[in-house]
């Protein structure tokens, strides 16, 4: 019955949503993608995962954008002063439209951040807007929203303090934390992001006409954008197929002109077969595939049995037989792409594995015979599914024990993390910004709603403190070097691997700009034979 169903959607999906098929038109310029998952809300304020970023990306513009290369440069912002102790920032406006012609101000900008910081509102990444000042005391309702550091002096001049003197700071507004909202729509539609239509509004390159879920997306060029005539692209037309080997096959018949990394991944089956023709493109990304603990709850709740399932994982195996991307096994947190890699401990060490395995046993007074039973959650994916797999069998080798595994739809996964009803979860993290602390900030503190784990240490919160006020860069790096030590010593997570993005595109689609935050820019996009 699941083979029937699956079958029964996708021809769904095809009859109503995919084009048959075609030349490529240079005059139409119509770009066709697929993502992986249905978006679980195009709310900048509230995403927190890659499908929603990866759609709100080419509908929003923020004051600064990331280019290739990682360079940081204006946006709707063209013009930025800064204090002589860089704690003030007075960013200056350009004219810019939302989609139904109503002007881009400051005021957007501060509504936004402000709501974000609401102690009320829902939003995974408010701790990214915890340097401005008086923040994190906003959002927990130690001081009122007037104490925020966040003022519009004019519709075009935006004042922004900061708590602290940070170098990174201009390339973290260029993430989506920072992005805008229409003020004029949110203040009156709560549920605006929720669907297409005239109350969904933004101000990127593109503009959402089409949203049908768990379906297909449809973006068109924005005629309000301020840099219109610089985007060659008319149409971004977006599947939603979760089956990596079905897109695969939808790139081969010329129904997709892109298929993998950003917006999807690519079946592992096929990584070995492209690579060989040479038609597979990798980049190596800011990010790591990990394995979150619940610190709360037992048997995770002992440091020696966290470590015990980590040393037993043997990431070069499942590089090499799985993933298959020139990937490096990760030993710590915070990947090579933001600085050099100092291992924190040994990859498949089974020996040490299975006497920590023996020591959190006795200090939990468990046996064989009374653990609980253990369950492993991972969302929909063909390599979260085999990496499950091989690593439920690496954990059985090793302790003679054999794990759950349970694969959960998107949301679902989402909200079981966000609950903490799990023992053991897949994870990964692509950096927002070039900086170990968008890693180290997500454990900062237990509270942080994108703190899975449960986990934290005051020594840890300690040294990020002194790190985030450190002007000499080497002490920084020593501080949070320290940091991630610690982390890494009582293991709430499993570093498994670092990212590296995999896909395939037509020869014609040009122009795309892709970053290591996982970032992909269609607005210099085009097709050309």
């Amino acid at each position: 019955m699941r083979l029937i169903t699956c079958l029964c959607f996708l021809m769904l999906a095809f009859s109503s949503c995919q084009k048959k098929p075609q030349p490529i038109d240079e005059n139409k310029q119509i770009l066709r993608l697929n993502i992986h998952t249905e978006p679980p809300t195009l709310d900048t304020r509230k995403a927190t995962d890659t499908s929603s970023i990866g759609i709100i990306s080419m509908c929003f513009e923020g004051l600064m954008k990331r280019t290739k290369g990682g360079k940081v440069e204006p946006a709707i912002a063209h013009r930025v002063e800064i204090s002589k102790d860089r704690t003030k920032y007075t960013f200056h406006l350009r004219p810019a439209k939302w989609w139904d012609g109503k002007p881009v101000t400051a005021y957007d900008f501060e509504h936004t951040w402000k709501t974000i910081l609401s102690p009320t509102f829902p939003s995974g990444f408010a701790n990214d807007l915890y340097i401005i000042k008086n923040a994190n005391e906003v959002k927990s309702k130690i001081l009122p929203p007037s104490a925020l550091g966040v003022k519009a002096l004019d519709a075009k001049t935006l004042e922004v303090k900061l708590d602290y003197a940070a170098p990174y700071f201009l390339d973290l507004v260029a993430s989506h934390s920072f992005l805008p909202t229409p003020s004029h729509i949110t203040s009156v539609y709560p549920k605006w992001a929720g669907k297409s239509g005239p109350h969904f509004v933004g101000n990127g390159p593109f503009k959402l006409t089409k949203w049908k879920h768990y379906n297909c997306i449809r973006l068109v060029k924005n005629e309000f954008y301020w840099d219109r005539d610089a985007v060659r692209l008319n149409e971004i037309d977006l599947s939603i197929i979760e089956d990596a080997t079905t897109e695969l096959n939808m790139f081969e018949s010329g129904e997709l002109d892109w298929a993998g990394y950003p917006l999807s991944t690519l079946p592992t089956d096929a990584l070995q077969a492209l690579a060989a023709t040479d038609r597979l493109n990798t980049y190596p990304l800011a990010g790591t595939y990990y394995y979150i603990f619940n610190t709360q709850k037992a048997p995770f709740n002992n440091v020696n049995f966290r470590k015990a399932f980590s040393l037993a994982i043997n990431r070069t195996s499942i590089i090499a037989n799985i993933t298959q991307s020139k990937q490096a096994p990760a030993t710590g947190l915070i990947p090579p792409t933001i600085w050099a890699i100092e291992p924190h401990f040994k990859d498949n060490d089974v020996e040490e594995a299975r006497r920590l395995f023996a020591l959190g046993l006795k200090e939990m007074g468990y046996t064989y015979e009374t653990l609980p039973t253990i369950t492993l959650i991972y969302n929909s994916s063909e390599s979260h599914h085999k990496i499950a797999q091989a690593i439920q069998e690496q954990w059985f080798r090793a302790f003679g024990l054999r794990v759950k595994l349970a694969n959960k739809e998107w949301k679902v996964f989402l909200d079981e993390l966000s609950h903490k009803q799990f023992q053991v979860a897949r994870m990964g993290g692509v950096a927002g910004f070039k900086d170990p602390m968008t890693f180290f900030d997500l454990y900062k503190y237990p509270e942080s709603s994108n703190n899975f784990s449960g986990w934290s240490n005051p020594r840890f919160t300690e040294l990020l403190e002194l790190a985030e006020r450190m002007p000499d860069p080497t002490r920084r790096e020593i501080l949070l070097r320290e940091a991630e030590t610690i982390l890494i010593n009582e293991m709430p997570i499993a570093p498994i691997y670092y990212y590296r993005g995999t896909y395939i595109k037509k020869n014609y689609v040009r122009g795309v700009g892709l970053t290591e935050f996982s970032d992909a820019n269609f607005k210099f996009a085009f097709l050309k034979k």
